[in-house]
């Protein structure tokens, strides 16, 4: 087994690179050590209490911070999180024969937890693109489906996209033309010691059809 680097081999390395290499390793470093600073102090500033920086830069923070680097606290008390959320879609294709179809409900919720089962290392996207993508709609929207507030456009634009990443511009044999969401809410069972009674009957959200434009594909679906 070979023997570990010493400090001073590994600087004798570096000496003996050229001076543009060295600058490179250099700058890169002090990249990278900004970054990491820049990242650590953004995400402190979205979890820690109110304070004069927090209220100054707050709106720059939670750009920064979601959707991305969001934290979820709904597991712990005083009020976990007691229901099943399941994001559907479905899309409307115009087929070769210049007709049209609708396809079936897919489950992107549950896509994504058999990608997260038995996976040790799933990805962030796995784990809440669709659901966070899902609680920024529903925020920012009220029953009607209108937008509340200035990021209501943003955050259907931002659902629209995700879904047309799992559809892709073509689908079922045909093109897609418009899409539409639902969700579908099931209230967990009491534990068996409880004697409290919940109805555990699933609730369907569906939200109106959305016709796809340009702005709702990614670059190579364009």
């Amino acid at each position: 087994m070979a023997e570990p680097e010493t400090d001073d081999e590994t600087a004798g390395r570096l000496a003996a690179l050229s001076l543009p290499a060295q600058l490179i390793i250099a700058v890169a470093t002090a990249v990278a050590a900004v970054a990491a600073a820049i990242h650590l102090g953004m995400a402190f500033l979205s979890v820690s209490p109110a304070n004069t920086v927090s209220k100054q830069h707050g709106e720059a923070i939670e750009d920064y911070i979601y959707p991305e680097f969001e934290r979820n606290w709904k597991l712990f008390a005083p009020n976990p999180l007691q229901q099943n959320v399941a994001v559907q879609a479905r899309a409307e294709i115009r087929t070769a024969d210049g007709g049209s179809a609708t396809t079936e409900w897919r489950n992107l919720s549950a896509e994504d937890g058999a990608a997260i089962r038995h996976n040790l290392l799933p990805s962030h996207t796995q784990q809440n693109e669709v659901r966070r993508a899902w609680e920024f709609y529903v925020s920012s929207h009220d029953e009607q489906d209108r937008p509340v507030g200035a990021r209501g456009p943003l955050f259907e634009q931002y659902m629209r996209r995700i879904v047309m990443l799992r559809f892709g511009r073509e689908e079922g044999g045909g093109t897609v033309e418009r899409i539409q969401v639902r969700s579908a809410t099931t209230p967990l069972p009491a534990p068996p010691w409880s004697d409290e009674k919940i109805s555990t009957k699933t609730i369907y959200r569906v939200l109106p059809w959305w016709p796809v434009t340009g702005h709702d594909l990614s670059e190579a679906n364009r």
